[in-house]
């Protein structure tokens, strides 16, 4: 490896591995440099070697970024990709989303059937989703929820195999492996995705200065906006991969809209609500609203 070679550190499942390209082709393009220029490397994470267990029993998103953020913090890696719905709210101080690509669908896709309705008295749904979860008991309270995980491949065999019935996956991971025709796509009216769902986030120290202002190029605003909004808005609700929660920000005229929404564990309670962004405090006005508009139990389920 050269001294002018930069590392990028990904999970090794095959949709980090095409999101890790994915940013290489784009900073290569950004500075006229051949794909030699970066180098790709993998790094197991703890949420990649447990598969039998759901995230939130286990240690939560940490689980995703923390073998990243050590190789960061050793020099092993220069900067870093994730999906940035699998980065916790609340990130060290001494790392950066210095980038974040231009964002892809951010709708789930349903497999085993053409809508929600059409699932079958009783069917079992395989996920792992606290949010997806609750969002299909709201609609469909006949449903069995089954905890799945995994790999886009590893959740489709276990389909196929008859474990589950029907599953979700987010559309913007199978149409970067290129599977755009598996499953039927959910309107955000039916399923409110999770909070920057299709965003791809680039991370690198806060202190090397040099590699923020190359991933700078990269850096699509607009996306930078609304996944900002989302995540904020996260923080003020103090939620993690327990809280059935979600999050969508987009442009609507001239104006940024945040909608979201707050359900408990079993669909039964729900409150929703949306704010146009008029300043940088909109996002915790917002849960502020809902949180008042919730009931107490569904409340009791937020740190706030």
């Amino acid at each position: 490896m050269t001294a002018a070679t930069l590392r990028l550190g990904t999970r090794g499942s095959p949709l980090a591995l095409v999101q890790a390209r994915l940013t290489r082709d784009a900073l290569c393009h950004a500075h006229g440099w051949t794909h030699d220029r970066v180098q790709i490397v993998p790094v197991m994470t703890a949420g990649d070697r447990i598969q039998d267990r759901p995230l939130a029993e286990i240690g939560g998103k940490a689980l995703w970024t923390k073998a990243l953020d050590q190789a960061l913090f050793a020099g092993e890696i220069d900067f870093a990709v994730h999906s940035l719905k699998d980065v916790e709210t609340l990130r060290p101080t001494a790392i950066t989303i210095a980038a974040m690509l231009e964002r892809a669908d951010v709708r789930d896709r349903l497999i085993g059937a053409e809508s929600i309705d059409a699932l079958k008295p009783n069917a079992r749904v395989g996920t792992s989703s606290p949010r997806r979860a609750a969002q299909l008991l709201r609609l469909r309270p006949d449903l069995t929820i089954l905890p799945i995980r995994g790999n886009v491949a590893t959740r489709l065999a276990k389909l196929d195999a008859g474990e589950a019935d029907a599953t979700l996956l987010a559309a913007a991971g199978l149409d970067r492996l290129g599977q755009p025709s598996v499953g039927v796509a959910i309107s955000i009216d039916e399923l409110l995705p999770a909070a920057s769902q299709g965003a791809i986030g680039v991370e690198c120290r806060t202190d090397d200065t040099p590699m923020r202002a190359l991933l700078d190029a990269i850096d699509c605003k607009a996306t930078r906006a609304a996944v900002c909004a989302e995540r904020d808005l996260l923080a003020a609700l103090d939620a993690d991969c327990h809280s059935p929660v979600g999050a969508f920000a987009a442009m609507r005229g001239s104006a940024l809209f945040l909608t979201a929404e707050l359900l408990s564990e079993d669909g039964t309670l729900h409150v929703r609500d949306e704010i146009s962004m008029d300043g940088p405090d909109s996002p915790a006005l917002l849960a502020k609203r809902l949180l008042a508009a919730a009931a107490p139990e569904l409340r009791a389920l937020f740190g706030k």
